[in-house]
């Protein structure tokens, strides 16, 4: 299929990442519908025009209907929904996600999928510390990265297409990654920082922190406000990646801790130098 706005999408969960989605793609001239838990969120999306139509039940005649279907669920969502629910799915429907982590999940979908429908895995890095399609905004996308994870199963015109979504609503910069790469990649950008955010906030129970910190500590606990049912979930099921990054960071803490321990300023020195020049690279993005 090609993504031309006569391609009808549903996007089931309308949360942050889902109505960020449904608000670009709308914006491009595309009908969306969703499929959501909350009432309150279909009538939020509808009277400010996030979506075209709303439901809180996976309607069999909805789901049929669309012939691009994202899903931004938690993982274990995602699989009993795709268990209970792919024999409504149109004929030659394209599957795509939002998910975290891929090794977990692609290759358990797409081994139950029915054989006429194709998933073909995404992750746009893009967020923000708040929750709900409330705080959508496609804005999000801008200067974001998305990436695309195809595997053996995968059709050269889904993975176009998938990428070609990605391009659509705006990301600057969109790649493919095998499902195993990605997880290796996201243990150490995205999980361990998260990690390292959450122990920033909870080794220190000192009153009143926020009226004594500067930029530097803000910065690095930006996103230490965290969903905890969804990134603890997400840390289990990549839990032998995000360990090997934990080990590594703790590595060259202990290297750094062993440097002020012991005085020695030049080994210190030359960690920063090497860590300025490569924080240098995000700074040329």
């Amino acid at each position: 299929m090609m993504l031309d706005t006569s391609k009808k999408i549903l996007i089931v969960g309308l949360g942050l990442i889902g109505g960020s989605y449904a608000k670009a793609l709308r914006k491009l001239g595309f009908q969306i519908s969703a499929i959501t838990l909350k009432q309150e969120d279909i009538d939020y999306a509808l009277q400010n025009g996030i979506i075209d139509f709303g439901y809180t039940e996976p309607l069999p005649e909805v789901i049929g209907q669309a012939e691009l279907v994202i899903f931004a669920l938690y993982p274990h969502v995602f699989l009993e929904w795709i268990a209970s629910y792919q024999q409504y799915l149109r004929s030659g429907a394209l599957l795509t996600d939002v998910t975290g982590v891929k090794g977990a999940i692609v290759e358990r979908i797409q081994s139950m999928l029915r054989p006429d429908v194709e998933f073909i895995a995404a992750h746009p890095m893009a967020g923000r510390e708040v929750y709900g399609v409330q705080n959508s905004d496609e804005r999000i996308f801008r200067g974001a990265n998305y990436i695309v994870t195809p595997t053996a199963r995968n059709t050269e015109a889904a993975i176009q297409d998938c990428l070609e979504l990605g391009r659509l609503m705006g990301f600057a910069h969109v790649s493919v990654l095998s499902p195993e790469k990605h997880d290796e990649m996201i243990g150490f950008v995205s999980q361990l920082t998260h990690c390292i955010a959450v122990s920033l906030m909870t080794c220190y129970d000192g009153e009143k922190l926020q009226d004594y910190t500067g930029d530097s500590f803000r910065d690095l606990t930006r996103i230490a406000r965290i969903n905890d049912d969804m990134w603890s979930e997400l840390f289990l099921l990549n839990k032998d990646m995000l360990l090997d990054s934990m080990d590594k960071f703790l590595t060259e803490f202990t290297r750094l801790r062993t440097c002020l321990e012991h005085g020695d300023r030049e080994t210190m020195r030359q960690m920063m130098r090497v860590s300025t020049e490569r924080r240098a690279f995000f700074d040329k993005k």
